[in-house]
């Protein structure tokens, strides 16, 4: 288990925000190494749907899927991974500053190793910490200038 957090101001009002974070379609835009994503089905997401996340790892991509495990629009949402080596539980939180105007963002990024995962989470969780930090500057970045 290895629980990152990060928290970063969005000059956006919390539900225009949290209906961009939390959109696998856009996770391209402001994720490194996200290939595409989406939600599996029709209909709007709810706990216990599913995300498929096609991610590049190195020269390799691979899909991974997940499960929505909480959605409070617009203040929270997570969700963990269901199966493969490396199993990631990911929690946003949104909170509203100045009024409802902006928002402050938490994310909490934990991880953990099963099987042979075990050996390469070091390897992964190095890799989070340097790229979480662009990530969420990029997503900043791009709402902020929308």
């Amino acid at each position: 288990m290895a629980l990152i957090v990060s928290e970063i101001d969005i000059a956006r009002p919390p539900g225009e925000l949290f209906a961009y974070v939390t959109d696998p379609s856009r996770f391209g835009e402001w994720q490194s190494g996200v290939v595409s994503a989406h939600l599996e089905g029709d209909g709007p997401p709810g706990v216990g749907s599913r995300c498929v996340i096609t991610r590049r790892i190195g020269r390799a991509e691979r899909t991974l899927v997940y499960e929505i495990t909480q959605i409070t629009p617009p203040r929270t949402w997570a969700i963990r991974g269901i199966a493969g080596p490396i199993r990631e539980i990911v929690n946003i939180t949104v909170d509203p500053v100045n009024d409802g105007q902006d928002s402050h963002v938490t994310f909490r990024l934990d991880f953990h190793g099963h099987g042979i995962g075990r050996l390469l989470l070091p390897m992964v969780i190095r890799q989070a910490r340097k790229e979480a930090p662009q990530n969420y500057q990029d997503l900043k970045k791009r709402l902020e200038t929308r």
